[in-house]
């Protein structure tokens, strides 16, 4: 494994027969990091033996329908949560006006409103699917002890703005929350517009905050925000495994992918030649005790009753021995994401003896996040979107809209999209090559998704909300989905960019554009469905 500084030399991945998946001359390793601490700690720690596939040999169900894996889906490191309640302690003076709005202005009564707050927060933690810390409540009788807080080990901090908060000097994200209707009115009902957002003009002028980061009564509105934020702490850092370095559909992806993967996410890069990783394999298919805990693996997935066979076992069985590999250099270098820069050229698939389809749909089912290539521009937003919605991601290529449809298709589709079932697959030769091992994914009709299309220089990301109404067979990419677009689809195809498109199960529209704010406005967010 390398490690290098320099990012002179990308490569731009020639286009193969489906005008734009990889099938080129082998290009130059790209490799490099810095050996940031993984953010994502647990999560990828949780899935490292693979124990996704050995559990699914213990489910005896005799339907085509999903299903349900024994192993929870892996969480990544928790939002570091400090809940900050505000209040004044106003003294009464004769015959003028001495306090204002709300009904918590003594230490008696923040105190018993802070128990209200733990009570509350105590049931948003239960309710939340991904990981929450939360500080213990801070007590402040005016706003100008924020600036006393320590907050070093906060991710995100929640004022209860019972009293007058309009200024914010901690350098840290923060959410406000005021009370109309669900318990003690609050000062902050009234001023949060106006003295903290316009700072008591009419434009909104207060840097780095917006009408988003305020929340009126409802926990569930604070609940999108704070999922935007876990996914955000879990997408900066990330490492990236390279498998025969970084490779780009495009000049714009090779010129700007990594500075933009570097300087906003902070990934870290680990590349691994393809010599370094086929000595790994060929060691790893001599060694007895791996090919028994891989035909383990092989069995157990075959197995499950909603998947069928298409080609020939020996496929699946070299595809987990090549994740038993993958499996092996994420432990080492604590990656979380990686990628085969070349996986539809012949360099590759001679070296796995399989394309790498399937190897990539069996690891995003096991956690991590795995895409075709190793082009940032897609693995990006898929990172960002794994850990928003705590399920896998499915990268796929883009098609022509049309009459309100959004046509996606690529052999490498993840089974376990919603975080919890496997759903119906078909095991079949990759389309392209007509060789090897690929996933037909057979995804339910009638779910809701997230589709996102990221511009190739990395700046922008366009995306809709849709509903999947087909998972139709042509031919072409074996995983397909026919997605009715909710939102302006004739404005998409005007302005469409990008080449790839990354989808998730479940809207999570509001939590993208909420996430890529807090970078800064370094990359736009611009969605075609109504956010309501």
């Amino acid at each position: 494994m390398s490690k290098k500084n320099d990012r002179s030399e990308l490569n731009v991945v020639d286009q193969g027969p489906c005008g734009g998946c990889c099938s080129s001359p082998r290009p130059q390793p790209m490799g490099g990091f810095s050996r940031r601490q993984f953010l994502q700690g647990a999560g990828a720690a949780g899935v490292a033996m693979g124990g996704l596939a050995m559990a699914a040999a213990n489910v005896y169900a005799e339907t085509a329908e999903p299903v349900t894996a024994e192993q929870p889906f892996p969480r990544g490191a928790p939002l570091r949560v400090k809940p900050i309640l505000i209040y004044d302690v106003p003294t009464r003076q004769d015959r003028t006006s001495w306090r204002s709005y709300g009904g918590i202005h003594t230490p008696e009564a923040a105190r018993e409103e802070a128990g209200r707050i733990e009570k509350e927060l105590g049931q948003l933690e239960q309710k939340a699917e991904f990981p929450i810390q939360l500080q213990p409540i801070e007590l402040l009788d005016s706003q100008a002890k924020l600036a006393e807080l320590a907050v070093d080990d906060t991710d995100l901090c929640i004022v209860y703005a019972a009293g007058s908060c309009t200024q914010w000097p901690l350098k840290v994200p923060m959410a406000m929350f005021v009370r109309h209707r669900s318990g003690p009115f609050y000062l902050g009902f009234e001023i949060a517009h106006w003295r903290f957002l316009r700072q008591g003009g009419d434009p909104v002028v207060l840097e780095g905050f917006d009408t988003d980061d305020v929340v009126v009564d409802s926990y569930d509105e604070l609940l999108w925000r704070l999922r935007a934020m876990y996914g955000l702490k879990n997408a900066r850092g990330t490492k990236m495994l390279t498998i025969g370095g970084l490779c780009a559909y495009s000049r714009e992806a090779q010129e700007n992918g990594p500075r933009v993967a570097e300087e906003v996410w902070g990934y870290d890069f680990v590349d691994v030649t393809d010599d370094e990783f086929a000595k790994r394999l060929g060691a790893a298919r001599a060694d007895q005790q791996v090919v028994k805990q891989v035909e383990a693996e092989t069995a157990a997935l075959l197995n499950m009753p909603n998947v069928t066979l298409e080609t020939d076992r020996k496929f699946v069985f070299n595809s987990y021995m090549a994740l038993h590999v993958c499996r092996q250099f994420l432990q080492e270098t604590g990656a979380s994401n990686f990628g085969f820069s070349r996986c539809m050229g012949h360099d590759q698939i001679a070296m796995l003896d399989t394309p790498a389809c399937l190897v990539l749909s069996l690891a995003n089912d096991e956690g991590y996040t795995a895409y075709c290539h190793t082009d940032l521009s897609h693995t990006m937003p898929g990172v960002l979107l794994r850990w928003i919605a705590s399920r896998p991601t499915f990268v796929c290529n883009s098609h022509y809209p049309h009459d309100g449809l959004f046509f996606v298709a690529h052999c490498q589709g993840p089974r376990r999209m919603n975080g919890r079932d496997f759903e119906p697959a078909t095991i079949m030769t990759h389309y392209e090559s007509d060789y090897g091992a690929a996933c037909k994914t057979h995804y339910t009709k009638g779910q809701e998704v997230t589709a996102v299309v990221p511009n190739l220089v990395c700046t922008k990301w366009q995306g809709f909300r849709g509903k999947i109404v087909g998972a139709p067979s042509y031919p072409a990419c074996r995983s397909q989905m026919e997605i009715l677009i909710d939102g302006d689809w004739r404005r998409l195809v005007r302005e469409m960019q990008g080449f790839h498109t990354q989808i998730v199960y479940g809207d999570y529209t509001r939590e993208l554009g909420y996430a890529l704010k807090k970078l800064g406005g370094q990359i736009q967010w611009q969605c075609y469905s109504e956010i309501a």
